[in-house]
Order: structure tokens, then C-alpha cells, then sequence
């Protein structure tokens, strides 16, 4: 199996609940082994604040967290972020996701594809990915997911119960 997390939205749904995310709980969640599955990779899409001076203090600190993701066999792919209008950042792993998740799965021929997303922007891929004998499972706040990915997906994996296993606390990034 391979899993592919959209990091932002994951921690968007999170952080209504005042939890920390466990990172770890959740690949092991998402594999379960003890079914027989294995998987094959877990591919994290993060965005980075943009590389300017005002924004390098908390670049630094997300920087430190996708260390940490490497660092305990997560494959991290980033892509720098630009200011938007209301002091925040944009960087949109979107299409990286989508295009990997098509590259990867005709390469690594895995038998299930977990989107760890709830944007419905990624209906589309799951449906590429079913019509090449795929299995496709979307794991999400069930809150936050889209209805074109939940109709899109062979199975809906509602995270909700799983982060209210998780630590309160300030929500932070490294689990």
C-alpha cells in the first residue's frame, strides 16, 4: 500500500480538536498490519513558508519538523510557499500529490492508494487510480471531507476517532 498525506489539511482538521497530531499513530493506524497490509511508502506533501527574512523564524521551525518526519522513515516532499494577502502563505502541494500518486502507483504497483486528504480536488485521482485496478481509500476528518472524494473512494476512513486519541495539548506539528 502506498499513503499519500496532504499535510495542511491534515493539520487543519486537527486543530479544531486542541490535539496533537501523532504522526507515527497515525502510519500505523493507516496501515494496519495486523490485516496484512504493508506498505510500501508514505509520502508526506508539506509547504514551506517562503524563503524571505520575515518568514525564515517560522520556516526554520517547519524545517525542523520535516527533519523530524525524514528522520522517522516518513518521504517528505516540500515545496516553497508565497505571502498572500492576509500575512499568510500559499503553497499548494496539490498538484505534486496528484501527479506523484499517478507516477508512483504505475511504478510501485501497489494494491491499495490511502489519500490522507479531505479535499474533493483529488476526486479525480481517485477515480484514475480505481480505473487501474486500484484500491483507493480516503482517510479524513469526516467533517472536512469533500462529497466528489468521498463518492470517489472505494472506502472512507473517518479520522476524527483516531485523533481524539491523541494527546491535548497545543497543537503542534511533530507528533
Amino acid at each position: 500500500m502506498l499513503v499519500l498525506v496532504d499535510e495542511s489539511n491534515v493539520v487543519s482538521s486537527i486543530r479544531p480538536s486542541g490535539r496533537n497530531l501523532d504522526w507515527q499513530k497515525l502510519r500505523d493506524f493507516l496501515t494496519r498490519a495486523d490485516e496484512g497490509r504493508a506498505l510500501i511508502e508514505m509520502v508526506v506533501y508539506a509547504g514551506l513558508p517562503p524563503a524571505m527574512p520575515e518568514w525564515q523564524a517560522e520556516r526554520d521551525k517547519k524545517n525542523k519538523f520535516l527533519h523530524w518526519l525524514r528522520a522517522h522513515s516518513f518521504l517528505v516532499v516540500a515545496k516553497d510557499g508565497s505571502p498572500s494577502e492576509d500575512g499568510r502563505y500559499k503553497a499548494n502541494v496539490d498538484v505534486l500529490m496528484a501527479l506523484d500518486a499517478a507516477e508512483l502507483s504505475r511504478d510501485m504497483a501497489p494494491d491499495i492508494v490511502v489519500l490522507v486528504t479531505g479535499d474533493a480536488d483529488f476526486a479525480p485521482l481517485a477515480l484514475h487510480l480505481r480505473r487501474r485496478g486500484i484500491r483507493v481509500e480516503v482517510a479524513a476528518a469526516a467533517p472536512n471531507l469533500g462529497s466528489a472524494l468521498r463518492g470517489a473512494a472505494n472506502e472512507v476512513i473517518d479520522l476524527v476517532p483516531l485523533f481524539e486519541t491523541f494527546a491535548v495539548g497545543k497543537v503542534t506539528e511533530v507528533g
